[in-house]
């Protein structure tokens, strides 16, 4: 017991964070902190994270620090590399150990490298997914590549979601010194959802109470009413809400009013999200090879078709009105994100790996893990048993925007 730094990463909650619980009941004095990324470009020569998405992290980082400050507490924000000023950091207040969850992408790993070898007690631990990797009945290793068969074990062995953990009941104090900086902006852009814990778990109840999961299955395919999917994915992506919430909650909305379709799906949702954590932690940096998982080389990337598609000006009424959309608003659904990148990979003989750059720069709700594993699935690079998914955009048009109106309310 010591003084002790709690490093949020993308867990920016309180409700069910094990490891912030844990540092909690091991701590004697715990100064909670959040490292802002420095703003850099791409290879490709556009900013890694968009206005909107930032202003998305800046909300959940202030409903963050209001929950801790009602419970004696704070949240001091840096800006910098993680591996330049934690240390810093923890000379100066006195630490003697680091708390955060584990995160399986390659530079979140080397964070945690560089932190070590700079001298820190670091504590890490798993907690991302709905599922607990060590109630499986099987090794990371040998995870089926083929999602189907990953569900199917799953459901074999009837598991559903790890039981989630109540708040610290109290938080230890502060250090005696603790040093002051905010780089938290306010933004006048406007979101389509309100960041932050306790807008989260507003949304989840009333998503519920207005019995919307009944009918997630039917509409989840729409490609812009908001109620037509259940936009858990913005909190989600930053961690201001936890998977074993959602899937307690909506396994409460069965005993209630019963299971149907749309309370499966979306827990079969909520586990494809696993699956693409697991596969992270079965491949790991082999998924952010330019050849993913194939043997196939990638398409080059050609700037100029890169700006038309990217811009929303290929001439394709359907693709231009979904990229419109995601500059506009930092979103796309599931469905729209799908043509979009077969329209990129295929039609345009896009470079995937500039694809999936472009969805991190501009989703604000965007997950490494799911961004990672879903373009590779549609480029035919990751896991996807029939070696990609080209989409049809004629085909898409009929059966998803017949009458035009998602088309004229984005190209306008």
């Amino acid at each position: 017991m010591g003084c002790s730094i709690y490093w949020f990463r993308a867990d920016l909650r309180l409700l069910d964070n094990p490891q912030f619980v844990n540092a909690c009941q091991h701590s004697e004095s715990l100064l909670p902190v959040f490292v802002l990324p420095l703003q850099e470009q791409t290879p490709w020569c556009f900013e890694r994270a968009s206005k909107q998405r930032s202003a998305w992290l800046h909300q959940n980082l202030r409903d963050l620090r209001n929950s801790l400050e009602e419970k004696g507490s704070t949240l001091l924000v840096l800006e910098g590399k993680p591996s330049h000023v934690l240390p810093a950091l923890y000379k100066e207040i006195g630490a003697d150990a680091l708390y955060c969850e584990a995160i399986a992408a390659p530079e979140e790993e080397q964070d945690v490298l560089e932190l070590q070898r700079a001298g820190l007690n670091i504590h890490t631990q798993w907690q991302s997914t709905m599922l607990d990797p060590q109630t499986l009945g099987m090794d990371i290793g040998e995870l089926p590549d083929v999602f189907t068969n990953f569900r199917q074990w799953v459901e074999k062995r009837r598991l559903k979601f790890a039981k989630p953990l109540a708040m610290p009941k109290a938080i230890p104090p502060l250090p005696t010194k603790v040093p002051q900086q905010d780089p938290i902006q306010e933004s006048a852009i406007t979101l389509f959802v309100n960041g932050g814990e306790s807008h989260a778990l507003r949304h989840l109840e009333q998503y519920c109470e207005r019995r919307l999961p009944d009918s997630y299955k039917k509409t989840r395919n729409a490609l812009s009413q908001f109620d037509a999917s259940s936009k858990f994915s913005p909190w989600l992506a930053v961690g201001s809400i936890s998977a074993r919430t959602i899937a307690k909650r909506i396994h409460q909305y069965e005993e209630q009013y019963g299971a149907n379709g749309g309370t499966y799906w979306l827990w079969f949702e909520l586990l494809w999200r696993d699956y693409f954590r697991f596969l992270m932690l079965k491949y790991g940096k082999r998924l952010f090879r330019p050849m993913g998982l194939s043997q196939r080389t990638p398409n080059t990337f050609n700037p100029e078709s890169f700006h038309q598609w990217s811009t929303g000006t290929t001439g394709i009424d359907l693709i231009d009105a979904g990229m419109r959309e995601l500059a506009a608003t930092g979103f796309l659904s599931n469905r729209m994100r799908q043509i979009v990148a077969s329209h990129w990979v295929y039609a345009m003989n896009g470079n995937w790996q500039a694809g999936a750059a472009w969805f991190e720069s501009c989703l604000i709700d965007y997950d490494v893990y799911s961004n990672q594993g879903n373009w590779l699935y549609v480029a035919g690079h990751g896991t996807d048993p029939r070696g990609g998914r080209a989409f049809n955009v004629a085909k898409q048009i009929a059966q998803y925007d017949a009458d035009g109106s998602y088309r004229k309310r984005w190209l306008n």
